[in-house]
């Protein structure tokens, strides 16, 4: 058993642009249930219309890297009011029923074969990467860091890039939670009628709070495609829950717990599809290797499991900021 391989592979997780991705769409989340109580499990089709957005902008339409940026930003706004008028009103559980049907709704959108010329149906896109690598300043060959933390200088750009937006987005969300506008958003979580009494149009603060993460969201679509093409299949169902595993995992209601979920979740997925595909090799476990890629997923579901029994409010969050889940 290759141990030193197994735990360098994991270690590679901690600052992969994928985990800094899924950070980002989990403090979305953040923002909605965490501190607004919204119940969105579309989060998937915001990482879709930024990852579309962005790749769609820059190759049928010839788009600036930071034009593309601002068509799948805009894009992501016109989801959220499209998702929130109709919702928002109500309980909080049509707003779930909604967004886990309108993400798969976006996912087909993006398969079907009508618009194969722009989307690339199930096959997906690629070759839009020129301009953002163009914006690299590094340029050395080969690769370079420390330890097992090894890369290309495309590799280190998404890396830096990902994580500052990643960043950038937890001091916003830091500041904007200590604002009075926050303060009104936790209110909501707790009591909305007392809110609502008090005069404050909780309608538009919900609206708020929907446009916020999913734009957090939408930037997660955009980092998430820098190292790979964009699949449509990449962006089930799957892939809501991975991000609300994330979310529990480091705390609802927090700004780190998200990023810190990210990290354990993904070095955990990475040391348990390591051991398992050499236990597998060297005959400890008598399963396929199709059997041993499912495995892993229920390991790192039995340590989530185990981790909601024990600490229900995940590696971060406390119980005061979590007592408005019943």
């Amino acid at each position: 058993m290759d141990w030193g391989s197994i735990f360098s592979n994991a270690a590679v997780e901690l600052i992969s642009p994928t985990t800094a991705a899924y950070a980002l769409a989990a403090l979305g989340l953040a923002v909605h249930f965490g501190y607004t109580g919204l119940l969105n499990f579309g989060q998937a089709g915001f990482m879709a219309i930024g990852a579309y957005g962005y790749a769609i902008s820059v190759l049928t339409f010839g788009f600036p890297v930071w034009g593309a940026v601002l068509v799948g930003i805009g894009a992501s706004v016109v989801f959220a009011l499209i998702l929130g008028i109709p919702t928002l009103r109500l309980r909080a559980d049509y707003l779930a029923i909604v967004t886990i049907a309108a993400a798969e709704i976006v996912r087909l959108l993006f398969t079907t074969n009508t618009f194969v010329a722009v989307t690339g149906s199930a096959n997906g896109l690629s070759e839009y990467k020129g301009g953002f690598r163009a914006l690299n300043p590094l340029s050395f060959e080969g690769k370079a860091g420390f330890g097992p933390w090894m890369f290309s200088a495309n590799d280190w750009w998404n890396i830096i890039v990902g994580w500052s937006v990643v960043i950038l987005a937890v001091l916003f969300t830091w500041l904007l939670m200590r604002s009075p506008w926050g303060r009104v958003i936790k209110g909501i979580r707790e009591d909305e009628d007392a809110v609502r009494a008090l005069g404050k149009n909780v309608y538009s603060y919900k609206m708020q709070s929907l446009i916020i993460g999913g734009v957090f969201g939408t930037l997660a679509g955009m980092i998430f495609i820098m190292p790979r093409a964009v699949i449509p299949s990449a962006y089930a169902t799957s892939l809501t829950f991975f991000i609300w595993a994330i979310l529990l995992l480091g705390g609802a209601a927090t700004i780190l717990g998200p990023v810190l979920g990210s990290m354990v979740f993904w070095v955990l997925l990475s040391f348990f599809s390591g051991f398992i595909a050499r236990a597998v090799e060297a005959g400890w476990f008598p399963i396929s290797e199709v059997q041993a890629g499912q495995l892993r997923f229920i390991l790192v579901g039995v340590a989530i499991m185990l981790l909601v029994i024990f600490r229900p409010q995940g590696l971060l969050g406390n119980k005061k900021e979590m007592s408005f889940v019943k």
